[in-house]
């Protein structure tokens, strides 16, 4: 097994190989961008009416043989108001259109990364910070948002009308047409040059940003630690640093941009004052008619929108394309612990049985914490897992609930390759209770609910009769609909375990994983708990970390784990009478404990 950091493979390819790529894993951005694009179309050719308009009105109209022909006059200006008025309804239905696909391409786009970030293992998520990766689901989008409703279809736009002024400049004077380009070549190859600057400087703004939303996220979330050590300044230095260091990033990016976009300022104003003296110059000799000069004047501006445009949007996809290719590197990042879906298969009711065949585990770029494991626990046994600190406990509970796969051998239930099973039959059959009892932000009956979505209210609090909880229950200010706050943090760590743990029970799991799930709970609720434990696991497959060896005491079977391999095994009692590894840690909780 090998696991990779959540970087973007895609980094090396370029602007448009990410877009192209962006359009294939989100088809929604393509819905109905053929009328789109014929209403960009239609918008574009109604601004070169006005030139052509104003060329006809001062060449055949107020200059007409014989004196002004006011007919043609009328009929120009309403042909050119018609124009207008068409123009502005097009490109109205154009970006209503265009803001409606982009919302929609854009929220499939942040709902798959958002379930990607879920179908990553725990290694995978582990190597990034929290606030990162909310950064490519949030900010990332948002600024492919920005982009693909004001720069993306105005460059498509740009493009159109570039290219028909083009062909109405050279129809009236190819002169004059060479010297526009001519004026604007050099600004061509510089934005050549300033796109590269601005694709690396705005990558690491993306990534500076990241990593401030990091800090200031874990700053939030270890307020409590910060105050109870009284770091605050130091906290606040590290969120100076990564405010300072985006800024930092956002200024020099910034900078290019308003070169680039100064340059094209410039190459304007030359442009204009070129054609202006040498249109006169040509009039003078008969080269080109007044009308003419003045609707390529008129041109020369709808020429050189386009180029301020692509330079004042310049910016805008280089920053888009940094947060696709961070929001791609999600969505392209392979699933290391994947679901076999419909080729995969379902646990069989009944108990559950669990084998490790030689089953070892590394962490990345890292030694072995689990060594040829090679054993068997029989259906309906209560397993209870010891040893001491990073001996490689934890791993047996992620390993067993498929959060993580082995590096070698394999983990067998029921008979059955973990790795073969559907995670929605696995997950309804194994229930796993971490050590933190994370609460999402709602109410404790809610919170319960997780476990079994169906249950109603009387389920839930016959849950916690049947756990003898019921009176810490009534005792909240609400019941079972008290909130319990974001992370619940309007309760204790010892009451989220018992919300936690209800959980698990409404769950009715057939394997049941308890990683040092009382260890957070004092003495009286933990004899409470226990109690209700023994009824919980009865019956039940129950593999428990534990942490305080009363849970060893009343298992069925002792694994005891030294340093990732399994020196021990056998009941409470015969394992304190061999005087090994679990007598000593026997001996060593007892004497903490009086």
């Amino acid at each position: 097994m090998t696991t990779a950091t959540i970087e973007t493979p895609g980094a090396t390819r370029g602007a448009f190989a990410t877009l192209v790529h962006g359009l294939r894993l989100a088809p929604e951005f393509r819905e109905g961008i053929g009328v789109t694009l014929l209403l960009a179309l239609l918008a574009t050719g109604g601004r070169v009416v006005v030139p052509i308009a104003v060329q006809q009105t001062i060449d055949h109209g107020l200059n007409a043989p014989g004196g002004p022909n006011l007919a043609l006059v009328r009929t120009a200006c309403g042909l050119a108001a018609i124009a207008v008025l068409v123009t502005a309804l097009a490109a109205y239905r154009m970006n209503v259109r265009l803001y409606r696909t982009t919302e929609n391409g854009l929220a499939a786009l942040r709902v798959r990364a958002f379930r990607r970030v879920h179908d990553l293992s725990v290694l995978h998520q582990a190597s990034e910070r929290r606030g990162s990766l909310v950064s490519r689901v949030t900010s990332d989008v948002d600024t492919i948002s920005t982009f693909m409703q004001y720069g993306g279809m105005l460059i498509v736009v740009s493009v159109a009308q570039l290219a028909l002024t083009t062909a109405i400049m050279l129809f009236w004077s190819w002169q004059l047409t060479l010297l526009v380009y001519a004026c604007f070549l050099p600004l061509a190859v510089a934005v050549r040059f300033f796109q590269r600057r601005l694709a690396a400087a705005f990558k690491i703004v993306r990534e500076r940003i990241g990593a401030m939303l990091g800090a200031v996220a874990e700053s939030v979330v270890g307020a409590t630690v910060i105050q109870a050590h009284g770091v605050q300044a130091r906290t606040a230095g590290r969120i100076d640093d990564a405010v300072t260091a985006t800024k930092q990033a956002q200024t020099k990016a910034q900078t290019i941009a308003a070169t680039t976009f100064s340059s094209g300022e410039l190459t304007a104003a030359v442009a204009n004052g070129a054609v202006v003296v040498a249109g006169v110059l040509l009039g003078i000799g008969g080269h080109i008619t007044i009308g003419r000069l003045v609707g390529f004047l008129f041109l020369v501006s709808l020429f050189v929108q386009p180029v301020q445009v692509a330079t004042e949007t310049l910016n805008e996809a280089q920053n888009a394309v940094a947060g696709l290719r961070r929001v791609l590197g999600v969505l392209d990042t392979p699933t290391d612990v994947a679901d076999p879906g419909d080729d995969g298969l379902d646990l069989p009711e009944g108990p559950v049985g669990v084998r490790f065949s030689q089953v070892s585990f590394a962490y990345p770029d890292g030694p072995e914490v689990l060594h040829c494991v090679d054993l068997a626990i029989a259906p309906q046994t209560r397993v209870a897992v010891v040893g001491e600190t990073g001996s490689g406990k934890t791993t047996f509970a992620k390993l067993l609930t498929r959060l993580m796969d082995p590096t070698r051998g394999e983990v067998l239930l029921s008979g059955l390759p973990l790795d073969r099973i559907r995670f929605d039959s696995l997950r309804r059959r194994v229930v796993m209770v971490p050590q933190d009892g994370f609460l999402f932000d709602s109410t404790v009956a809610a919170n319960v609910r997780y476990g079994r979505p169906g249950a109603t209210d009387e389920d839930i609090a016959l849950a916690f009769t049947e756990l003898g909880l019921a009176d810490w229950v009534d005792q909240l200010p609400d019941g079972l609909h008290t909130a319990v706050g974001e992370r619940g943090g309007s309760l204790s760590v010892g009451e989220r375990q018992l919300v936690a743990i209800t959980r698990a029970y409404i769950a009715d799991p057939d394997l049941l994983v308890l990683d040092e799930a009382t260890s957070a709970v004092d003495p009286a609720t933990e004899v409470r708990l226990q109690r209700a434990l023994d009824s919980l696991t009865r019956g039940r497959t129950t593999l428990a970390i534990a942490h305080r060896l009363s849970t060893a005491e009343t298992a069925d079977e002792v694994l005891v784990v030294d340093a990732g391999v399994v020196v021990e095994r056998g009941p409470h009692a015969e394992l304190v009478a061999a005087g090994g590894v679990y007598a000593r840690l026997h001996a060593s909780w007892v004497g903490q404990r009086g």
